[in-house]
């Protein structure tokens, strides 16, 4: 690991300590040459699928597309950052847990949807009516009504004769 300080190859490492819930580690360094104490992680390199869009070109997944899209939904909503993370993540760990060379844009429009739907509605409708890329408010309002509850049918009250 090369010292920030000095520039020189030639560290130790100090302490190291599991980090980010088991996904890290958190390493501290000193080098050896000026003394200078410095913090490096090491991660797994996720290896995520390709994906296949709907006109059937190929590209490499772009978790910052992904994360702008959940952002823009969440925008003003009251989710706490750290949820919206783990949502993130819980995305990613899907799309590896598929262990496959390649994923449909479709899936991964379903399952950021399904996820959503989980976290919040108004992020989900969002989401959905920029990714279904509604034709007309008709589809809009099908949406809506699909995710509203059925209610039961309330007993109707019997009118007097007088």
């Amino acid at each position: 690991m090369r010292c920030p300080h000095c520039g020189k190859n030639n560290d130790k490492v100090i302490d190291s300590r599991v980090a980010d819930d088991g996904r890290s580690v958190r390493r501290r360094r000193e080098c050896i040459l000026c003394g200078a104490r410095f913090t490096s992680y090491e991660r797994i390199e996720r290896r995520l699928p390709k994906l296949v869009k709907r006109d059937g070109h190929r590209e490499d997944f772009d978790q910052t597309k992904l994360e702008r899209g959940i952002l823009s939904a969440c925008r003003k909503r009251p989710i706490p950052s750290e949820r919206i993370a783990e949502l993130i993540n819980t995305i990613l760990e899907d799309l590896e847990r598929l262990n496959k060379p390649e994923v449909s844009s479709a899936w991964l429009g379903q399952t950021v949807m399904n996820r959503l739907s989980e976290l919040d509605a108004v992020a989900y409708v969002r989401f959905a009516s920029v990714y279904s890329a509604f034709a007309d408010v008709s589809q809009f309002i099908e949406l809506i009504q699909a995710m509203r509850p059925a209610k039961a049918a309330a007993p109707r009250r019997r009118r007097r004769n007088p």
